[in-house]
C-alpha cells in the first residue's frame, strides 16, 4: 500500500502542540430531544456514528509514526472504539436559587471550557465526542442535551469539518440513508522500517523537485506583492496599508493548560440584510462585530491600546469541491479599527482594510503552499514550540496580530443529529501563546453563532466579551445606512440566542 503522509501543514499541528497548546478544533451543540423522548442519547450517537462511520474516513484512521520522527507521519486505517470515542458526562442536579432555572448554554459553556484542554489520545484516531446530560428543559418543556466534539486540526480545517458534518448530520427528525461504497483498502497496515523510509524519503525528494520547479514564479509574485504591501510606515501603523505591527495587549501573552469559552448569536438575516446595505460582506459585518465588543471590553478596563487590534484571519485555499480531510488554508492580517470611537469610521476602515487584504491575498492564494519537505522537521517544531513557551516569547517580541478571527460558512437551515434538533452550533478553536483569543463563527440555521475561546487567565471574564458583542450588534443595527445604498428594516431580534421553542410536529 502505498505510503500516504500527512502534509507539512497538517503535521504541523502535531509538532505545535503541547499540553498548553491543545491542536484540535470542534464545537459546542445545544440538542433539543423529540417530544417524549426516553433512553440515553449517548446510546442512539454511538449508533448513529457506527451507521455512518462507512462515510467517513476522517473518523477510521490513526497516525503511524516515522522511525526516530524524523519526517511527517501517516495515517493509516483503523476501528474506531466508540464506547471511548463517544462518552457520556452527567451534569450534577443543581438547585434553583430564587426560582431561576439554571441556563443550559451556560452549563456547556463550563463544561467544554473544562474538557477542552484535554489533549486527544495518539494512538487512536483524533477525535472525541462528548455527550452532556443533565441540562435543564428547553422553554417549552423538551429535554436537551449538550454535545462536544473534538477532532485534531491535523485531520481537519474549517472547510472540512464542515464538510464531515454534512455526513453525520441530518436535515429532519428521520436519518437518511447514506450510500456507501464497500472499502477495497486492506484492515491491516504492516511496513517494515526501510519501506517507510524509502517511502518518506521519496516522497522529500518530489517536494524539493516542485518546489524547485515552481521557485521563480513564486519569488516574482511575493516580491510584487512585498512592494506595494509592505513598508516601514505601515508595519508601524503610520501607513495607510493595512498590514501592521499589533499593540500589546492583554492577549498576547503566553497561555498555560486553562480555558475559558463562551458564546453569542445573532441574526443571520438580518446581519445579511445589513451587509447588503452598507455594500459589505458578511465577513465584514463579522468584523465588526468583533471590533466592537473588542473596543467595548477593553475601554470598559482601562487597556484599549491607542493603535488599532489586528486579527489574524484563516483564509481557505480549497478549490470548489474539494471535500478532501485535510488542511487546506493560510493567515492573512486586517486592521479592525479598534482606535476609531465613531462605529461609521471604524467600519469604512474595515472595508478599506478587508479590500487591501484581498488585494495583497489575491495574487498569493496560488502560489502558498500546504505541504513542504519535512525531513528534520518534526524535531524542530517541536523543539521551537517548547522554547517559545517556556521562554515566555510572547510577552519578548513584537506581534503581529491580537486576535483569530474565523468565519467558516455553515447549514443555513434546521439540522438534526441522530434524532435530536441542533439549536445552537458554536465552533470551539485554538488559541496558542501569543495569541490567547480565538473567535471563531459560523453560520447555522437563522442566526450567526460565535464562540469565543481564550486561555482562562489571560481572559477569565471571555463571558464579559461576548456579552458586549449584543453591545456591538446593538451599535451596527442602528448605523446609519450610507444615502447612496438602499436602506434595511430593521426588525428587532434577539441578540442572543438560546434554544427557541420548536415547531410542533404532526404525530
Amino acid at each position: 500500500m502505498p505510503l500516504k503522509q500527512l502534509s507539512g501543514l497538517d503535521a504541523s499541528f502535531l509538532y505545535l502542540e503541547t499540553p498548553e497548546m491543545p491542536m484540535h478544533v470542534g464545537a459546542m451543540y445545544l440538542l433539543e430531544l423529540p417530544s417524549g423522548y426516553r433512553g440515553r442519547y449517548v446510546n442512539d450517537l454511538r449508533r448513529h456514528y457506527a451507521a455512518r462511520m462507512p462515510a467517513t474516513p476522517a473518523l477510521r484512521r490513526r497516525l503511524w509514526w516515522m522511525p526516530l520522527n524524523l519526517a511527517n507521519p501517516a495515517w493509516i486505517d483503523a476501528e474506531p472504539d466508540l464506547a471511548y470515542h463517544v462518552v457520556e458526562h452527567k451534569l450534577p442536579r443543581r438547585t434553583r436559587k430564587e426560582g431561576a432555572a439554571p441556563n443550559a448554554r451556560s452549563l456547556l459553556e463550563d463544561m467544554i471550557s473544562t474538557l477542552h484542554p484535554q489533549l486527544l489520545d495518539r494512538s487512536r484516531p483524533l477525535w472525541r465526542i462528548h455527550v452532556i446530560d443533565g441540562l435543564p428543559r428547553s422553554a417549552s418543556g423538551h429535554k436537551q442535551v449538550g454535545v462536544y466534539s473534538q477532532v485534531h486540526h491535523a485531520a481537519v480545517d474549517g472547510q472540512a469539518a464542515v464538510a464531515l458534518a454534512n455526513v453525520l448530520f441530518d436535515l429532519g427528525p428521520e436519518p437518511r440513508e447514506i450510500a456507501l461504497r464497500p472499502s477495497t483498502r486492506r484492515k491491516t497496515f504492516q511496513i517494515g522500517m526501510v519501506e517507510m523510509l524509502r517511502g518518506a524519503l521519496s516522497n522529500e525528494a518530489g517536494q524539493v523537485v516542485r518546489m524547485a520547479r515552481e521557485l521563480p514564479a513564486t519569488l516574482g509574485t511575493v516580491a510584487r506583492t512585498a512592494r506595494g504591501s509592505f513598508s516601514l510606515k505601515t508595519l508601524l501603523g503610520k501607513g495607510t496599508g493595512n498590514v501592521t505591527l499589533a499593540p500589546a495587549t492583554p492577549m498576547n501573552v503566553t497561555v498555560g493548560s486553562t480555558r475559558a469559552f463562551a458564546s453569542a448569536s445573532v441574526p443571520l438575516q438580518e446581519l445579511k440584510a445589513l451587509a447588503k446595505a452598507h455594500a459589505a460582506t458578511l465577513n465584514d459585518m463579522v468584523l465588526m462585530l468583533c471590533a466592537g465588543a473588542l473596543r467595548s471590553y477593553l475601554q470598559q478596563r482601562t487597556q484599549l491600546p491607542r493603535k488599532s487590534l489586528v486579527a489574524a484571519v484563516p483564509i481557505s485555499l480549497r478549490q470548489t469541491g474539494d471535500v478532501r480531510s485535510d488542511n487546506q488554508a493560510s493567515m492573512s492580517l486586517i486592521s479592525l479599527g479598534t482606535h476609531l470611537a465613531d462605529p461609521a469610521k471604524r467600519l469604512a476602515h474595515i472595508l478599506a482594510a478587508s479590500s487591501a487584504m484581498k488585494t495583497t491575498m489575491g495574487p498569493m492564494k496560488s502560489i502558498l503552499p500546504t505541504d513542504f519537505p519535512s525531513i528534520g522537521i518534526p524535531w524542530l517544531m517541536e523543539a521551537a514550540a517548547s522554547l517559545y513557551g517556556k521562554a515566555r516569547m510572547a510577552e519578548r517580541l513584537p506581534q503581529v496580530a491580537n486576535v483569530v478571527i474565523s468565519n467558516v460558512p455553515g447549514p443555513q437551515v434546521p439540522i438534526y443529529l441522530a434524532g435530536a434538533r441542533v439549536r445552537a452550533n458554536c465552533p470551539t478553536s485554538i488559541v496558542v501563546h501569543g495569541l490567547a483569543l480565538n473567535i471563531t463563527v459560523q453560520s447555522f440555521d437563522a442566526h450567526m453563532d460565535f464562540g469565543l475561546m481564550a486561555d482562562a487567565a489571560a481572559l477569565p471574564d471571555v463571558r464579559a466579551l461576548a456579552a458586549a458583542l449584543d453591545g456591538a450588534w446593538d451599535e451596527l443595527r442602528t448605523l446609519p445606512v450610507p444615502a447612496t445604498l438602499p436602506k434595511v428594516s430593521r426588525t428587532r431580534l434577539p441578540s442572543r440566542v438560546s434554544a427557541p421553542a420548536p415547531r410542533q410536529r404532526a404525530r
